[in-house]
């Protein structure tokens, strides 16, 4: 029987705008109870943002901890090294009777080329098994290996990650298409949709992993893909447009009665 348990396999952002933080705070907003397995832990330090990967037993653990909850959904967020997106690979594939959201974050650093390669090719492997995966520009281009510069360009993206086995694609254009707005490609092999919102000027919320954890949200709930695409980008547009500068939603006070 459906329950309320849904699983972030997400890093940790210090900054907790994005990461397991916007993971969580997403399920508690649409009332599921949401897990939680880390694959990594983030710092700001003199070469800049760093991302410090969770030891490969611990993470293991961490899988097999949860291996008999009776999830109804599944996640999955910032995997850091290959050997961390094999194991969340095989517990994937112990859920295949759930929805599973891919966001296929690659951590793109300078002089990173054959670990960024490594982990595309490891990312492909989740395609089959995940109900829709959710690439930004950057990531898509990573993953197709073809530059991006127009809707149409998008569109033949699209194509080819659902040719690579992928049952739904929705790439996240943000503004790179279209200065004045948000511009996102849905493809589910048999029809394209264009999702756009106006841009906004503070973008402090982990977006990404907001719209991700939204989906997967919206997909336990009962609805249908092309809807918690919709509802998502609703939801992700109202969390930046009022939220501060560590993506936390301000709300206005009440005043007393």
């Amino acid at each position: 029987m459906k329950n309320n348990y849904i699983l972030a396999i997400s890093g940790n952002d210090i900054f907790s705008g994005g990461g397991l933080h916007a993971d969580s705070a997403t399920y508690t907003v649409n009332r599921l109870h949401g897990f939680v397995a880390v694959t990594c832990l983030t710092a700001m330090t003199k070469q800049g943002f760093e991302v410090l990967p969770v030891d490969t037993t611990v993470f293991a653990q961490q899988l097999d901890s949860l291996k008999n909850v009776p999830f109804s959904a599944v996640k999955l967020g910032l995997l850091p090294n290959v050997e961390l997106a094999d194991l969340a690979l095989d517990f994937v594939k112990a859920h295949v009777d759930i929805p599973v959201v891919l966001d296929p974050v690659l951590v793109c650093k300078e002089n990173h080329d054959v670990e960024v390669s490594a982990l595309r090719d490891e990312l492909l492997k989740f395609f089959p098994y995940a109900s829709i995966i959710t690439p930004n520009l950057p990531e898509a281009e990573l993953l197709v290996q073809k530059e991006l510069r127009t809707v149409e360009d998008v569109k033949e993206a699209a194509r080819t990650l659902y040719s690579l086995g992928a049952k739904t694609v929705v790439i996240k254009g943000g503004n790179r298409l279209d200065s004045q707005k948000a511009v996102d490609v849905f493809y589910n092999g048999e029809q394209f949709q264009i999702l756009e919102s106006p841009v906004l000027d503070n973008n402090n919320t982990g977006a990404g992993c907001t719209f991700a954890s939204s989906i997967a949200s919206q997909l336990l709930l009962g609805k249908s893909t092309f809807e918690a695409v919709q509802i998502s980008k609703e939801f992700v547009y109202q969390a930046i447009q009022y939220s501060d500068q560590y993506g936390v939603v301000q709300y206005e006070k009440e005043s007393d009665v």
